[in-house]
């Protein structure tokens, strides 16, 4: 558990001091070219959750965002013998969904800044924190798809 906590705190910190760098270098609406038609830095506030759904109830997501935090926690950490990989995974998890939720609490809506347009699809801004979040989902998907594949295989084993 002190390795989850140490991973999400690292991921959390770097976070929150890109987004404090955006916030004071750079005004909400600018942006910088980083790799032209390609890769841009721009600020931008979302005070939804993913693609600004639930816009507008800050609260709510607050409140959700908490609720899942101790889910989490509750229903895949606590008392479980984890490998390495899970320890990685929900430690990223866990600090992206602080990052986001510090944003909330503090600024009132996330700050946002990568911007990538990706042949021609200017695909929406985000951050570290979604960053963090989607790739530890991702593997936690591969996690279940694998266990399930291998529960499959084992119960066609045992016919």
């Amino acid at each position: 558990m002190k390795k989850i906590w140490l991973i999400s705190i690292l991921c959390l910190l770097f976070d929150q001091i890109i987004k404090l760098s955006i916030n004071y270098f750079m005004s909400v609406g600018d942006s910088i070219k980083i790799i032209d038609n390609f890769f841009s830095l721009t600020y931008v506030t979302n005070d939804g959750s993913a693609w600004n759904i639930l816009s507008g109830y800050r609260w709510l997501i607050i409140i959700i965002t908490i609720v899942v935090l101790n889910l989490i926690y509750i229903l895949f950490i606590k008392d479980k013998e984890l490998r390495k990989q899970d320890t990685i995974v929900y430690g990223l998890l866990i600090g992206g969904i602080m990052g986001n939720l510090i944003d909330r609490i503090v600024y009132g809506s996330v700050i946002d800044y990568l911007d990538f347009n990706i042949f021609g699809y200017d695909f929406p801004i985000f951050n570290l924190a979604d960053t963090l979040i989607c790739i530890s989902v991702f593997f936690l998907i591969i996690d279940i798809i694998k266990g399930e594949i291998y529960e499959r295989n084992r119960s066609k084993r045992s016919r």
